[in-house]
């Protein structure tokens, strides 16, 4: 699968707050409204695209990327590029995330030449964590966000 990195636009993002997710990932599920939408089209959120141009997922950095509970438990101290990102439902547990992400980590560290990517992950979600360490991702802080634990994941730059 051919990917590249694309403009978010209105289209994809009501596409990407509709995607539904299995459990236990439907923590992830979003809700269509109109802030969101504004959220996704604020400029730190990118569209991941494939030939034909559908949507196969999505990425975000800044602050966007952070969870409100780990600045209150210090968990983003240390000035890295924060990264969120999100796949396609339908294309997930098919092998395709790792060169999703290898995609994501080569754009990031073009734009953010010599510094560290950091990613927060839900606790449970094995499979994410495990392609995050296959990337050489670290994983760094522990802490709670509505009874949900979560870990951030550091990388330095051109570790892979």
């Amino acid at each position: 699968m051919d990917i590249h990195i694309a403009r978010m636009t209105q289209k994809y993002a009501v596409e990407a707050l509709c995607w539904k997710y299995e459990k236990p990932y439907d923590f992830y599920n979003n809700i269509l409204t109109t802030s969101a939408i504004v959220e996704l089209l604020g400029g730190n959120y990118y569209a991941i695209v494939d030939s034909s141009y559908k949507l196969v997922g999505f990425f975000c950095t800044g602050r966007s990327a952070k969870i409100p509970a780990g600045e209150r438990n210090a968990a983003y101290i240390e000035d890295c590029v924060d990264l969120g990102l999100g796949m396609n439902p339908a294309l997930t547990g098919k092998g395709k995330g790792d060169m999703f992400l290898k995609r994501i980590l080569h754009f990031i560290e073009q734009e953010h030449k010599g510094k560290s990517i950091r990613l927060t992950v839900a606790s449970f979600n094995k499979r994410a964590i495990r392609l995050y360490e296959k990337n050489g991702f670290i994983k760094e802080h522990l802490f709670y966000y509505k009874e949900m634990e979560f870990i951030t994941m550091k990388r330095h730059n051109s570790s892979i």
